[in-house]
């Protein structure tokens, strides 16, 4: 494992921090063009994967057959805040199938849109497994059980029918052979893989591309398009992907996951990016995403002034004294 120093903190001219991790570039024929550290660290994928893992259900239809609405579809991809419109989209999909919330085996959890920023929730407030940042991803889950014919009691265990199917075009979208995908369970309870970061960053330069995909073209196009339409849906109020995906301009399909994972494909260039943070670093993770971004050059100048909050380099105490400097410590590679 060869991890490089991508961002440090300091407080007094002093380092204080340093956040450690890789970066890898690929295009959409799988090779490699730029980099930091070990560009095949192998991670999991955590919540960058859920676009993958609706590609059974895309595949097979469903989402026409339940007919799913665009932003529906996006709710697939999402890791989301748990707000109104979301939780209405996972009952709407639930009911579409034939199922409720009851149904769901994502777990419950305070909704994002307190916890991910940093706020306090409302006394007496009442939340289910609608409001799980996952919801979406698990009436999708359901949604295809129910058009295949699976039971839906155990539809999260590794040897159920859809995670196998899971399993399989995973594989197939990164290039890699199912067997070579580590297993482990993610967040919400469902399988989730780990993989070289740089097959991560293939699969999101082939779904970015959308029809030009030869083998998932239709699918990547329906999943990548609902992306760059929906970003609320895909995240939320405050949120890092619905930030990073309007000031891509319907080119970048972004996607963060939990413990310091980002992917962002770019339809146009035909490229995406994955980082990984390897002590989690939430702002870690976003200043490193904006400064490969720029060195890229995939930046001009509104929209690095969109995402300049994004990498929050001066650092402030709770009364607004500048105390410290958060800072890039790296050359992207061309390998």
């Amino acid at each position: 494992m060869t991890l490089e120093p991508l961002i440090q903190l300091t407080r007094g001219g002093l380092q204080e921090c340093l956040h450690l991790g890789a970066v890898a570039v690929v295009n959409t024929r799988g090779k490699l063009t730029a980099c930091v550290g070990d560009a095949h660290l192998r991670t999991f994928s955590r919540s960058t994967l859920k676009a993958l893992q609706a590609l059974p259900f895309v595949e097979a239809g469903g989402h026409v057959q339940m007919d799913f609405t665009q932003p529906e579809v996006a709710m697939l991809c999402a890791s989301h805040n748990g707000e109104d419109a979301h939780v209405a989209a996972a009952e709407s999909m639930l009911a579409k199938a034939g199922l409720n919330y009851r149904t769901l085996r994502c777990g419950c959890h305070v909704p994002g849109l307190f916890t991910l920023l940093d706020q306090a929730p409302p006394e007496g407030l009442q939340f289910d497994e609608r409001h799980n940042n996952c919801s979406g991803k698990h009436a999708g889950f359901l949604a295809h059980c129910v058009q295949q014919g699976w039971p839906t009691e155990d539809y999260i265990a590794a040897e159920h029918p859809l995670q196998q199917a899971i399993r399989r075009d995973v594989a197939r979208a990164v290039g890699m052979d199912a067997d070579d995908l580590k297993i482990g369970i993610d967040g919400c309870s469902a399988p989730n893989y780990a993989m070289p970061l740089s097959k991560l960053a293939y699969g999101y330069a082939r779904l970015a591309s959308g029809a030009k995909d030869a083998e998932f073209g239709p699918s990547f196009a329906t999943l990548s398009q609902a992306m760059t339409a929906q970003p609320f849906m895909v995240s939320g109020t405050g949120r890092n992907d619905l930030a990073f995906t309007q000031a891509g301009r319907g080119d970048w399909v972004c996607k963060v996951g939990a413990d310091g994972v980002q992917v962002i494909g770019s339809k146009s260039r035909g490229e995406a990016l994955a980082i990984k943070i390897i002590d989690g670093s939430k702002p870690a993770l976003f200043a490193t995403a904006v400064e490969v971004l720029d060195q890229l050059g995939w930046l001009d100048d509104a929209q690095r002034k969109l995402l300049e909050p994004w990498r929050a380099r001066t650092l402030r105490n709770a009364r607004g004294l500048k105390v410290g400097e958060r800072l890039p410590l790296f050359r992207m590679q061309i390998p």
